[in-house]
This record gives C-alpha cells, structure tokens and sequence, in this order.
C-alpha cells in the first residue's frame, strides 16, 4: 500500500510540473510584459473627481509601484495646493469687498442722516 501511494504521488507531482512547465511548444504560462502606468489625468486641465475614479495603477508582485504611485500622488497634491490658494486668494477677495461694501452703507448711512 506504501509503494502504491508512494508512486502515485510521484505520477501527480510529475504531471503538475509537466502541466505548469509546459511538455512541448503549447505556453501554459506565457510571458507576460510588466504593466505601465498610462497616466489617463489630464494635462490640459486639473484633475477631476471622475479623473480620479477612473484611475488604476499597475500592480507589482509586492502591491503597487512605488514610483507609479508617487508620480501620482505628487500630482494630486500639487493640484490640490494650486486649488486651496485659489480658494483662499478668492475668499480674502470676497472678504475685501464685503468689508468696502460695509464701510461704503456706513458711510452712506450717516450722510443721509446729517
């Protein structure tokens, strides 16, 4: 029974290393070329929510690629800065007008009262 198992286990393992290996021309594993990050962010605009969404990086045989990665998330986060100062650069500009706007009624208020 020994002898029977031992041979048996030797046939499987024999018939799966055939089977990954490949016995012959057919590729049961062909090569495959390692996947490159198509950067789908646009160039001629910042990037959007949808941009965004529909990004996908490549993956590695340990997760992503680091340096796909960093490109990426350099990106975005200079995006990111550009679109906080043009936030702030716009509400100090708001907060501008509203203070002329407010000092403009006061001034206006007490002439019409004098």
């Amino acid at each position: 029974m020994f002898w029977f198992l031992l041979i048996t286990m030797v046939v499987v393992v024999a018939a799966v290393t055939l089977a990954v290996v490949g016995g012959g021309d057919s590729e049961v594993l062909p090569e495959v070329a390692p996947q490159q990050l198509v950067d789908p962010l646009p160039a001629s605009r910042p990037a959007g929510q949808a941009d965004v969404e529909a990004l996908r990086l490549p993956v590695a045989p340990r997760g992503y690629r680091m340096a796909d990665v960093d490109d990426v998330l350099g990106r975005l986060g200079a995006e990111l800065a550009e679109r906080d100062a043009r936030i702030a650069e716009r509400d100090a500009r708001i907060a501008r007008l509203e203070a002329a706007l407010a000092g403009g009624r006061a001034d206006g208020e007490e002439g019409e009262g004098a």
